[in-house]
């Protein structure tokens, strides 16, 4: 199928059947979020043979940063795709793409939010996530530079939205896997070859960071439904509110994330001491856990947002059915996958932790 005719609007996408469709917009936005899980994962492999479990600890209390991060971009991305395609459906695309301008202006102010409150109070942070007397000097040398990336990390997941609901999945997806290709490869060797430990880790991704957000930056000339103009970047207050309307969900969502993983890491802190163990190593073993996690969460959250781009056309062109038919068959799909997720997580833990080739103790 040509890139033309996966184009936002015209019959496509009212008309083509919607399993053809879920499959044209879910699996490439599937790749993409496994392979930006596959981020946190492949820095926990090679830290933890690098550096050890005190490296995972250390990267894992520096986590809920990031996820806190990633759910404020996605408040206002997933929200200015979702107007983007209410508004191509209504047939009014020069109101969308001032939500698309909207989101860009407001995703750079909020990338420099991060870097500035992530600089300022680092050492209050990383206690508060769980931070321990032996990890803490780790976690700062790690957060001192992947928090360099974070700008970068906020625009592409927020304009990688955009890009799916502008009918360009694929486009999306091959700026996140080159991003994470970069750092497979520069991973090993900066922790190997030039001993930089979680620092070398840190580098390598916020350099695919920056791959990615170039790639994602160079769309601007290729959108298919509008022509981005300098004037939709001039933010509308009420454009605003409603992108983070409509994008709050997911915002919620990171959020609930955000503190389950900092009550863990801190009551593993406290009762982890009173163990044999001490608190590092519980801390480094369910951090794992919860990369590992994060790749099933990613197939099931990229199922759903593949359909953001139909549900949203269609209901903005009030084909209520072809919506409500489009949510019942994402909510067959993700169920049967987190089934199969369930059973496989039961069934064969150690052979999933094992694949990460993680040494613990």
């Amino acid at each position: 199928m040509s890139e033309e005719s996966i184009k936002i609007g015209g019959n496509y996408i009212e008309n083509e059947k919607i399993g053809k469709l879920i499959m044209k917009f879910s699996l490439p936005c599937v790749i993409a979020m496994v392979v930006n899980a596959l981020y946190s994962t492949v820095d926990q492999i090679f830290i933890g043979h690098g550096v050890g479990y005190i490296g995972n600890a250390a990267t894992n209390v520096t986590f809920p940063f990031v996820v806190l991060a990633l759910g404020f971009s996605l408040l206002l991305g997933e929200g200015a795709a979702a107007f983007y395609s209410i508004k191509l459906g209504e047939k009014n695309k020069e109101y969308g793409a001032r939500a698309i301008g909207n989101a860009i202006v407001l995703l750079v102010i909020l990338g420099l939010i991060f870097l500035a409150v992530g600089y300022i109070f680092m050492d209050k942070l990383l206690w508060s996530f769980g931070a321990t007397s032996n990890n803490i000097s780790i976690a700062l040398d790690y957060m001192r530079i992947i928090i360099i990336g974070f700008p970068f990390m906020i625009f592409v997941a927020g304009l990688n939205s955009i890009i799916r609901a502008d009918g360009s999945p694929d486009y999306s997806m091959l700026a996140m896997i080159l991003g994470a290709v970069i750092n497979i490869v520069l991973n090993p060797i900066f922790i190997f070859i030039f001993s930089m430990g979680v620092k070398g880790s840190a580098l390598a991704t916020v350099i695919g960071q920056t791959l990615s957000c170039i790639i994602s930056l160079m769309y601007f000339k290729k959108f298919k439904n509008i022509r981005f103009k300098r004037e939709y970047l001039k933010l509308d207050i009420n454009v605003s509110k409603e992108i983070m309307f409509l994008g709050a969900s997911s915002l919620i969502t990171q959020l609930a994330v955000t503190v389950i993983i900092i009550v863990s890491n801190n009551m593993l802190k406290d009762y982890g001491a009173q163990s044999i163990y001490g608190s590092d190593i519980p801390i480094s073993a369910v951090g794992i856990v919860m990369k590992v996690n994060e790749i099933l969460l990613g197939i099931v959250i990229g199922i759903a947002i593949g359909g953001q781009p139909i549900i949203g056309y269609n209901y903005g062109a009030k084909n209520f059915t072809r919506v409500k038919d489009t949510y019942f068959m994402l909510i067959k799909v993700a169920t049967i996958v987190s089934i199969i997720g369930f059973v496989i997580f039961q069934f064969f833990p150690q052979s999933i932790i094992n694949t990460d080739e993680i040494v613990i103790f």
